[in-house]
């Protein structure tokens, strides 16, 4: 487990597990704000710009392939699908399963599909040559080894030839352990949200990226937490673990 991760200024920055993000969740929804339909366009928005950023500097494609969940990690991916087809993109969105989406991801699709957003099954994508592929199938809510679709999803994201960018957490990684139960996505940068995650180890998730999605420094007080905001002038900044 990590404790503390380190920003290019020298901010010490604290590591949540996912007991303790859970908490942060609660405390914002219920108590301070900001709410789930907030964090999660958030979420998405920086999740897009990562990407763009990443595509711009790495590959002249725009060929993009996100594979998304039924939660809020889930949620986040459509999000940023919709904002990269906005922007000009060759998106594939997929579903892990579509009719079980909860609320704020469905509003998310949604908005998607109003964008003019298809959303392409699984079995449908065995020829796709990504020039980068997402992975927001399962975040911090992990509690065993992936199975059934999400399972053929990580086998397939793991053996295409594309740089994969995670979302909060690879799928199939306990976020505070950082153990994998199973088979879990083999990441080259991962976009953690609002606190970088213990189980986020070392050559493990690639490059951590930490994105703020608008969480006042209050709800980190109330866990007790010794918050310095890294931000600064930037919603998205490297990381690494405290040495």
């Amino acid at each position: 487990m990590i404790k503390q991760f380190i920003s290019e200024d020298g901010i010490i920055i604290p590591a949540v597990t996912k007991e303790q993000m859970v908490e942060v969740d609660r405390i914002a929804v219920e108590e301070t704000g900001p709410n789930l339909y907030q964090m999660m366009e958030n979420a998405g928005r920086n999740l897009a710009l990562e990407i763009i950023e990443l595509l711009q500097s790495k590959s002249p494609g725009k060929r993009i392939l996100i594979f998304a969940g039924t939660g809020g990690n889930g949620g986040g991916g459509v999000c940023a699908a919709r904002h990269l087809l906005n922007h000009g993109y060759e998106l594939t969105l997929v579903l892990s399963n579509e009719n079980k989406l909860q609320e704020v991801p469905a509003h998310q699709l949604k908005i998607f599909i109003a964008a003019g957003g298809v959303v392409v099954p699984f079995n449908k994508i065995a020829e796709s040559k990504p020039e980068l592929i997402v992975d927001a199938l399962i975040g911090y809510s992990l509690i065993s080894s992936p199975g059934g679709i999400v399972l053929e999803m990580i086998n397939f994201i793991n053996n295409i030839n594309a740089p994969v960018v995670s979302l909060d957490i690879p799928t199939g990684i306990l976020a505070t352990t950082g153990k994998n139960p199973g088979e879990f996505i083999k990441a080259d940068k991962t976009l953690t949200l609002a606190l970088p995650k213990t189980g986020l180890l070392p050559g493990r998730c690639g490059n951590i990226i930490l994105a703020d999605i608008g969480i006042p420094k209050t709800v980190y007080s109330k866990l007790g937490l010794q918050y310095i905001s890294p931000f600064r002038d930037n919603y998205r900044i490297p990381v690494s673990t405290v040495e």
